[in-house]
């Protein structure tokens, strides 16, 4: 299987199986000298651990994340980063009954299309739980940005027909939601609609959206790496996502060019925009203003309804699926998001600083050496 590997110069590998031994990732190109232990990495597991939540898979799981290499005395080496969070809560009888079918609006056809074979417990490496990888990941990409002053939040934007009020918005209520909106009336409205949902032995749709702030200018690459389409990219590989938007994405469409661009204006000597419908990016490259990613996220496919399928005897049958399930992928995948955009952001940044000469003269002038000497 080809396609695990993400990124240029800090790039990831995710490994492993939702009922498998364990999971995790390899993360190849981390700066030594970042402070390190597995406690900078687990809050960022527990937002999107199952079975914390009455709105959350009942699958209970620690996630307890291992460093296995790449650190010593609680810093990196600059040599590979291992790290393994084990499973420890499969139930595979539960998916028997699928082992010879196809779920609705699940990979399994067309895993079984190109490869002939699948993991039918849980979905294998189509599971949510691949996810694990890329939010240890995030963890380490976001300790590192946070240290040069960016930030990245995501946040849930709607659940179903419930959107935030962006005139209500809490950033602190993000983490204190169960459905991690930063609107507390939305929240409230969010969880009655999934009762409705989940008396009706089904599933909702929503969509996400990560801030970026504190990024320069400057960063992407205007052709094939524009920053928008790098992170469209990393967006749209989380799974259930649908579409992904930039900025006002799709409304831009319906309006004239006099509505759309955003004028600019000197404010302390700084160049910046009178407004922000481009989201932060321009030709593929960062402006400066805070960068609005949105995603749109399909209703979880596993529903305790009896659906119309086939097996693979091309016979078709009546299938209900059992086990344990999320009624919303939203508020868990948030963290996903938020992690992708993270790591997609620090490999540009990387990538970044051979585009100029005076940036590479200012490192390797004479007497740089010195500045660096441990």
């Amino acid at each position: 299987m080809a396609g695990n590997t993400y990124g240029t110069l800090f790039s990831i590998t995710t490994w492993g199986e939702s009922h498998g031994k364990a999971l995790g990732v390899v993360i190849d190109g981390c700066p030594a000298g970042l402070p390190l232990i597995e406690e900078d990495i687990q809050p960022f597991l527990d937002r999107r651990k199952p079975g914390v939540s009455p709105i959350a898979t009942a699958r209970r799981e620690e996630d307890l994340v291992e460093i296995l290499s790449g650190t010593f005395e609680g810093r990196t080496t600059g040599t590979p980063i291992s790290l393994m969070v084990r499973n420890t809560s499969q139930i595979s009888r539960d998916y028997s009954n699928i082992a010879d079918c196809y779920r609705p609006g699940h990979a399994d056809y067309t895993y079984d299309a190109k490869y002939g074979f699948r993991d039918y417990r849980g979905g294998g490496r189509s599971s949510g739980r691949e996810t694990i990888g890329r939010v240890a990941a995030g963890a380490i990409a976001s300790k590192i940005l946070s240290g040069l002053g960016i930030r990245v939040q995501a946040y849930t934007r709607s659940i179903g027909p419930v959107t935030i009020n962006y005139a209500s918005f809490h950033r602190d209520a993000i983490l204190a939601t169960p459905t991690a909106m930063p609107d507390l009336e939305a929240n409230e409205a969010a969880l009655a609609y999934l009762q409705e949902a989940r008396a009706a032995n089904d599933s909702v749709g929503g969509s996400m959206e990560c801030l970026v702030e504190g990024l320069p200018a400057g960063i992407g690459d205007p052709v094939f790496q524009k920053l928008d389409a790098e992170l469209a990219r990393a967006v749209m590989s989380i799974g259930a996502v649908k579409a992904v938007e930039i900025g006002d994405g799709a409304e831009v469409s319906q309006r004239r060019g006099s509505e759309n661009n955003d004028a600019f204006r000197i404010q302390d000597g700084q160049i910046v925009k009178t407004t922000n419908h481009a989201g932060g990016i321009l030709g593929g490259i960062s402006d400066g203003d805070r960068i609005l990613i949105r995603a749109h996220v399909k209703p979880t496919p596993s529903i305790y309804q009896t659906q119309q399928t086939v097996n693979r005897e091309k016979s078709e049958i009546d299938l209900q699926i059992k086990g344990r399930h999320d009624p919303v992928i939203v508020p868990r995948a948030v963290v996903v998001m938020e992690s992708m955009v993270a790591v997609t952001l620090l490999d540009a940044l990387m990538r970044n600083m051979s585009a100029r000469l005076d940036s590479l003269t200012a490192f390797y002038s004479p007497g740089y050496k010195d500045k660096f000497q441990p």
